[in-house]
């Protein structure tokens, strides 16, 4: 009998359109030395043809996929590079150039005097019929990136997935083409990318700037960007997905793993960070207490590895793939393989794909990065669950006290009701919040429903954080829950003020809201009720940002309300 994830594999085969290649080499051939352009005259030579490498001295070059091969036995001379550059133009100052309504590339090496002395003509193609390996994820909506070795077509196939996006899908899509690769030389774009619209890039280091600003003027659907490599341009990316812009774009790496490692491009799948787990926590994953997360959801939930221009593979949901590669689990990546036949098979180890897995319960998320909605931030929750103020004033219960009345918020009924009757706890769980003694939630949905959080204020019904949805944890909270209600008169009615107050998880919940809700939505946040040595920390911690702040509330509610900018 096969083991599961054998039997899940699925192997498919559908016969797609063949491709059809316009490369236009002629017009390459035209700047070259004439002794070059002779020994590529053959079809033969031109078939596969990747690029010519020109470098004083040596003897011209020609470069197909696996292979070289030597053009002429006469060395390059000064004058060539001369007679080509002349022919050519000026360069950027990315040291490329263009041929005009081409998608040839010809980059140039200097020396350090300034001078030209070697040449890397690049051919370029239009490939159409690629897309096909990738049409149902266009399909999708979702932002695509794509990855692989240079020279393995990145380039080719984001070509032809604009024209599709374009033509096709009838998407307004505007490529951002930083030193003219994608559409071609000269102001007018090559036929290759379709009805899509094209705005070029002065120098490189100005690609981010240009990819904001045909979000803000050009109002397109869909952004297409060449090699995405510097954080800028990272951070660019997000902002343009948290727009609700559909992003296709490639980086620089060959897989997915590259890019977890590359602190300046993680951002894309979602960020690294160090986390440091509880005990339980820890147990239970089988790991070390300091682990490596991923921070916020992924700018590109789609991503695909080019191994080559026939193989490549695709990762339906990238969130749960850095997931598992940062826990040491195994990667099945859908493969997908064009074969000479001309038919595409499929072979998709995991086709029952499950939802994108919950964000880790830790870690600040980045400027930009999705928060939710409210600006309500929940609490932070500390290694052990802490009673929030403010809380209700009540005498020690009889011992035919009625049982406590308890609101989940985010917590499994069915793990509480487990809890109840293994420990025989007296605790009745309630379905409104003006009906309950207390609150027990997680913090993030706590963050996400600030509805309860303010309903609890109101009412002074006190609210416990715990930190998972587990039944150890829900376990110890109610618990303590019970330890309150039932402790002395004197426990019972201290109030906040007089309380110890956790400085550190102040100043951390400050920070929280600053950064996930203030600076990126614009909206104020209330921060708990805290004594007033601790709202004095946290408004210079608010001061720090350059933000505003301001106290409101009396008594026990005394609180810290931050503006934004």
């Amino acid at each position: 009998m096969p083991s599961p994830s054998v039997a899940a594999i699925a192997a498919a085969a559908r016969p797609i359109t063949p491709q059809r290649i316009t490369d236009d080499l002629d017009r390459l051939l035209e700047v070259l030395p004439e002794r070059v352009a002779e020994a590529l005259a053959s079809p033969t030579s031109r078939d596969q043809l990747l690029e010519v490498v020109l470098d004083l001295g040596r003897a011209p070059e020609a470069r197909y996929p696996g292979r070289a091969q030597l053009l002429d036995q006469r060395p390059i001379e000064r004058a060539d590079l001369a007679a080509v550059v002349q022919r050519l133009g000026s360069f950027g100052g990315d040291n490329r150039a263009g041929i005009e309504r081409t998608l040839h590339r010809i980059s140039a090496i200097r020396n350090r005097g300034g001078e030209v002395v070697g040449l890397t003509c690049r051919v370029g193609r239009a490939v159409f019929g690629t897309v096909a390996m990738v049409r149902d994820l266009l399909d999708s909506g979702q932002s695509l990136l794509l990855m692989g070795r240079p020279g393995v077509g990145k380039t080719t196939a984001l070509r032809e997935i604009a024209r599709v996006l374009a033509d096709d899908l009838e998407r307004r899509v505007v490529v951002i083409d930083t030193s003219n690769e994608i559409a071609g030389d000269g102001d007018i774009p090559h036929p290759a990318i379709g009805r899509a619209r094209r705005m070029q890039v002065a120098r490189p280091e100005h690609q981010h700037q240009v990819m904001i600003e045909a979000v803000e003027n050009h109002m397109p659907e869909v952004i297409v960007i060449d090699e995405i490599g510097t954080e800028l341009e990272a951070q660019a990316a997000r902002t343009i997905a948290e727009r609700g812009v559909m992003l296709v774009a490639t980086a620089h790496g060959n897989e997915l793993a590259n890019l977890i490692k590359n602190p300046t491009l993680a951002d894309l799948i979602g960020g690294i960070q160090s986390v440091t787990l509880g005990d339980e926590e820890a147990r239970r994953r089988g790991s070390q207490k300091t682990v490596l997360e991923r921070c916020a959801d992924p700018t590109f939930p789609l991503a695909v590895e080019m191994h080559s221009r026939s193989r490549w593979l695709v990762h339906r949901d990238v969130a749960r793939t850095v997931d598992q590669q940062l826990r040491g689990q195994p990667v099945r990546p859908q493969v997908r393989e064009l074969g000479s036949d001309g038919l595409l098979r499929l072979n998709d180890p995991d086709p029952g794909l499950r939802s994108p897995p919950r964000m880790p319960r830790r870690g600040p998320l980045l400027a930009g990065d999705r928060a939710a909605p409210s600006p309500a931030l929940a609490p932070v929750p500390l290694p052990d669950p802490e009673l929030l103020p403010p809380h209700r004033r009540s005498a020690p219960p009889s011992p035919a006290a009625p049982p406590l009345r308890l609101y989940c918020c985010g917590v499994s009924p069915q793990l509480l009701e487990q809890v109840v009757r293994s420990r025989q706890l007296p605790v009745q769980r309630v379905s409104q919040v003006e009906d309950a003694d207390a609150v027990l939630s997680l913090r993030q949905q706590l963050g996400r429903e600030p509805q309860i959080r303010s309903q609890a204020l109101e009412r002074h019904v006190p609210i416990l954080v715990i930190k998972a949805d587990t039944i150890p944890q829900i376990q110890r909270g109610v618990e303590r829950l019970l330890r309150r209600r039932g402790g002395d008169g004197a426990a019972a009615s201290t109030s906040p003020a007089s309380a110890p107050d956790d400085a550190h998880g102040a100043m951390e919940e400050c920070r929280l809201a600053v950064e996930q809700v203030v600076l990126p939505h614009g909206r104020p946040v209330e921060l708990l009720p805290r004594s007033p040595s601790v709202r004095l920390i946290q408004a210079d911690q608010v001061n720090g940002y350059g933000l505003r702040s301001a106290e409101f509330g009396s008594g026990d509610l005394r609180r810290l309300r931050v503006f934004p900018p």
